[in-house]
């Protein structure tokens, strides 16, 4: 199994981060290209795009905790995929966002794994763009 992290400052404070990391109907946005989801009711997401296994579209689970200002996510089709995102407190009104992702079946080093991370990176820096607009609106 492979965990990836990454953390990330944000220019907002935790509560405004968490809005937008949270809203589904934003989420294409800043998630990686190739991934796309959609609500599909309580609880779940419909996942698709060329970074997800398989053909057509997968049905995932999902959890925001306002409480906690944590995002967290699983694959119900591909058990071996999860992740949690958690926004916290910075200085200044800031904030900071780490992402977690979990692959069963992804190794832990090597083109695969560096491609993992950079997507990651790439999906924070994306987030704060995102943010960035939102404190501009």
């Amino acid at each position: 199994m492979a965990e990836f992290e990454a953390t990330r400052g944000m220019p907002a404070s935790s509560t405004i981060v968490y809005g937008v990391a949270s809203d589904v109907d934003i989420m294409d946005r800043w998630l990686p290209q190739g991934l796309s989801v959609a609500d599909a009711g309580p609880g779940t997401l419909e996942a698709g795009g060329d970074l997800v296994p398989g053909p057509g579209p997968h049905e995932g689970l999902f959890r925001a905790s306002e409480e906690q200002l944590r995002v967290e996510w699983g694959g119900r089709d591909h058990p071996g995929y999860a992740g949690w995102l958690q926004v916290s407190d910075a200085a200044g009104g800031t904030s900071e966002v780490t992402v977690h992702i979990s692959l069963l079946d992804e190794p832990d080093s090597g083109a695969r794994a560096d491609e993992v991370r950079e997507l990651l990176d790439r999906s924070l820096d994306r987030l704060a763009d995102e943010v960035s607009r939102h404190l501009s609106a």
